[in-house]
């Protein structure tokens, strides 16, 4: 029973801590859901501009940053089409300190940290042969996480686990291996089914921005299905962003939904 009322008092601080945030406007794909933060959005954004400082300097440290001057303002004028239209979904996105590079490295992988800092690897254009509407649908969905606040969604999670982990630990006396089971346990519940659920804002939001900048819809469906050919035990890219016949049907039934926004950028 004690246990029981010190798990009720864990939550009930949680919820009080907890904000509800609406991170985003819907746009054409109709991405609805709020969400619950415990850190700030000062706090994270903060974080990933140290975090991306660092990166950018071991890449430079090492040779990789931008040395593919050709590679490097393609991506540059990809990105560059794509950005202005995040206003559709948060209109403080304008005003974000974006930037946008490219390391070489044999990683088929992309992503775009809180606050707009795009890495973009050579390994993701060089094994796909990705066309310039393909690198679109990369840079559109990694944006959209940042749109999203995903990493403060996913980081204020992990808070919440830690917070109500500790107060069964406390009431317990549960050891360190008792505590790594309950925390594969929270792992299984809080994060699976959530990163999911962001994969396919993401999946979303990125396939209206692409198509707003003039990039064919049609080209996030042939994205995933050469990243499936790659075939062994995958591309960096599919460790955090899951691919698979569910993700190209969902694509292609979002489709028909920022088809208009595409041609009328064309005209």
């Amino acid at each position: 029973m004690r246990i029981r009322f010190i798990l009720i008092a864990v939550i009930a601080t949680l919820a009080t801590a907890c904000q509800t945030v609406q991170t985003t406007q819907p746009g054409a794909v109709g991405v609805q859901r709020k969400q619950m933060m415990l850190v700030s959005e000062q706090e994270i954004e903060k974080g990933a501009q140290e975090a991306y400082r660092q990166e950018l300097a071991k890449a430079r440290e090492q040779g990789a940053l931008n040395t593919n001057q050709q590679l490097y303002e393609r991506v540059q004028r990809i990105a560059k089409r794509v950005i202005p239209h995040t206003s559709v979904f948060r209109p403080d996105a304008a005003q974000w300190a974006w930037e946008v590079n490219v390391q070489t490295s044999d990683q088929v992988n992309a992503y775009c940290m809180p606050g707009g800092k795009i890495m973009v690897y050579t390994g993701l254009i060089e094994q796909l042969n990705a066309t310039d509407a393909e690198l679109a649908t990369v840079i559109g969905h990694e944006i959209a996480h940042a749109l999203r606040e995903h990493s403060r969604e996913r980081i204020s999670r992990a808070y919440a686990e830690q917070l109500a982990l500790a107060g069964i630990a406390v009431a317990t006396g549960a050891g360190q291996s008792t505590m790594a089971i309950a925390s594969q346990v929270s792992a299984v519940t809080f994060s699976l089914p959530h990163s999911r659920e962001q994969e396919a804002e993401a999946d979303r939001i990125g396939l209206e921005l692409m198509a707003r900048a003039g990039y064919d819809p049609n080209a996030s469906v042939s994205l995933w299905q050469k990243m499936a050919k790659l075939g062994g035990g995958g591309p960096e890219f599919l460790s955090t962003h899951p691919s698979g016949e569910s993700r190209i049907r969902d694509l292609q039934a979002s489709i028909p939904r920022v088809t208009p926004l595409y041609e009328a950028a064309k005209k």
